[in-house]
């Protein structure tokens, strides 16, 4: 693991670093509804809020870790940073009628903040949700759901591969702690005529991520990397050196940036990561989408 991974930030540090972003977010104006981009428009990543984002892969329409809530529906995390904060802090540019139509959904896991009450009530109970594991598609069965499948390394869907990955999420300290992080997963997407795309999820930079890079040799990376804090154990999810790492690792990919400015305990920006990534010399490789903002692959 890398120093990120195992230094943890005080409460003072955290309130410090966070203090300008969480001035910003929390008076966030409301965004006008964008339209997504069709699936025959060609392969594009569109940046929803938060984690959740639409893939449009091969022909086929993928809603990955909806969170539908209005701003400030859920209480911050207890114990991470800016706890005070209510969440999602910032609405969604799209509206829900847009985001469910999908022709499928992925849940990386549970939390929360990537499958919340408002997207549960809003997707319709007969769509098709890929989890991570049986306690997952045990859960979400349990909420009314009838096509729930189990992602593995070689799952098929209208064509597509998807490929369940690993992760962590969080450092040894936090995990011990706060052992209900985990697991989370990730997926590849694959199709022979089509660029990979690997939407990592919610972990740290670790061996089960440098991994799925080696494995899989994505052409586009997906990365949640706002730097999310537990206050005194460290990250739960990639920071600057992270999103580093992962280039290092895959020098020629097109990584993308995500979950940022959405949720109370994500203290790095969207701005300061672009400024990372422009004095590291990887600018270039580093995609940041604005919520709403579609990315073609």
């Amino acid at each position: 693991m890398t120093s990120e991974t195992l230094s943890g930030f005080s409460r003072r540090q955290l309130l410090a670093a966070g203090g300008a972003a969480a001035a910003t977010l929390s008076v966030a104006p409301s965004l006008k509804a964008a339209p997504l981009p069709a699936a025959s428009t060609g392969d594009s990543i569109a940046q929803i809020r938060n984690a959740t984002i639409r893939v449009n892969y091969a022909g086929v329409r993928f809603l990955v870790d909806p969170m539908f809530a209005d701003p400030g529906a859920y209480p911050g995390f207890p114990g991470s940073a800016m706890s005070h904060l209510r969440n999602p802090l910032v609405p969604l540019p799209v509206s829900v009628a847009d985001l469910v139509d999908a022709d499928a959904v992925i849940v990386t896991h549970t939390h929360i903040d990537h499958w919340d009450d408002a997207a549960q009530k809003a997707l319709p109970k007969t769509m098709p949700i890929f989890v991570q594991n049986a306690t997952d598609a045990a859960t979400i069965r349990g909420q009314g759901f009838s096509d729930v499948r189990i992602m593995t390394t070689d799952t098929r869907f209208k064509g597509v591969q998807l490929s369940r990955t690993g992760g962590h999420h969080g450092g040894d300290a936090v995990l011990r702690a706060v052992p209900t992080l985990d697991p989370v997963s990730g997926v590849v997407f694959r199709h022979q005529s089509h660029k990979s795309v690997y939407v990592v999820g919610d972990t740290i930079w670790d061996a089960a991520v440098a991994q799925a890079v080696q494995t899989y040799k994505p052409d586009v990376i997906v990365l949640n990397a706002g730097y999310a804090q537990w206050v005194d154990l460290g990250p739960i999810l990639m920071g600057p050196q992270g999103v580093l790492s992962v280039h290092r690792a895959a020098p020629t990919a097109q990584l993308v940036a995500t979950h940022m400015e959405a949720i109370n305990h994500c203290v790095l920006s969207r701005a300061d990561l672009a400024a990372f990534a422009k004095k590291e010399g990887f600018a270039q490789r580093l995609l940041i989408p604005a919520d709403g903002e579609h990315i073609s692959i």
